[in-house]
């Protein structure tokens, strides 16, 4: 992949029926790959499975799959089942919520998915030792929650442990006015939790800092996370969730020819 693709990231909550909707403009719009995140209430295979039916080269990801909720043999079986086009799909995994034995979780889920046949796997990261496991073990790591000077601070740091491994960030962006509240209140969310606090405090940044809340920002801060990246994925935040808002974000946020 060259350094610096821009793809787009949606929430799995979607449901398959509007991410299959969605998908055809994303592809033709220009984006690399369509992330969709795994929630108790989205099943983010599913809807790359959905996407996968209605594009040709979109490439698809998880962003990311918790291994505490959902273990590595239940996602392999389900890649199968569905019948996923392996070469287009990335697995992007994380620890979850449960902090116990979180490196030895991810260490083994990469290995039982490897195992299944799937070829790409990241690991979605906060801190030094799981993004060393992500560049040491699997294909490379997704950020999250950081400012494009960190997010060149970490890739650099991680292609210096692996010039191979992948490395993606994930920002949330919010382009149109009617979206800043729904972008303000997810910020203030993660903001309040003990493990994102801290790190925003190790950065030296507050949360609002690492998003993007309105268009005229997003040309200065895309070009920023590219040159700091291998990839940059836009996560839309719309003033609600209709096929109508996503694709009017796909357009005003399509990736410049070339």
């Amino acid at each position: 992949m060259t350094r610096g693709a821009v793809s787009l990231g949606v929430a799995g909550s979607l449901g398959p029926d509007v991410i299959a909707r969605i998908a055809p403009a994303v592809e033709n719009a220009g984006f690399h790959t369509l992330w969709v995140n795994d929630t108790p209430d989205g099943d983010a295979l599913a809807a790359l499975a959905a996407a996968a039916r209605v594009t040709e080269r979109l490439h698809l990801a998880t962003g990311v799959v918790p291994v505490d909720r959902r273990p590595a043999d239940t996602i392999a079986a389900e890649v199968a089942s569905l019948d996923l086009p392996i070469e287009r799909l990335t697995l992007g995994i994380g620890s979850g919520v449960s902090k116990a034995g979180a490196l030895a979780r991810v260490r083994q889920a990469v290995e039982v998915l490897h195992d299944a046949g799937v070829p790409r796997v990241v690991v979605g990261a906060l801190g030094p030792k799981m993004r060393r496991t992500g560049a040491e073990r699997a294909e490379g790591v997704l950020l999250n929650w950081v400012p494009p000077t960190e997010a060149r601070t970490q890739a650099d740091a991680l292609h210096a442990i692996s010039p191979a491994a992948h490395v993606a960030v994930y920002v949330r962006v919010a382009i149109v006015p009617a979206a800043r509240e729904r972008l303000d209140a997810e910020t203030a969310r993660y903001a309040s939790f003990p493990n994102y606090a801290a790190n925003f405090e190790r950065m030296g940044v507050g949360a609002a800092d690492t998003t993007i809340r309105d268009v005229t920002e997003l040309s200065d801060a895309l070009e920023a996370y590219t040159a700091a990246a291998d990839e940059v994925v836009l996560r839309a935040v719309v003033p609600d969730d209709t096929v109508e808002a996503y694709l009017d974000f796909v357009r005003r946020a399509a990736p410049s020819p070339g």
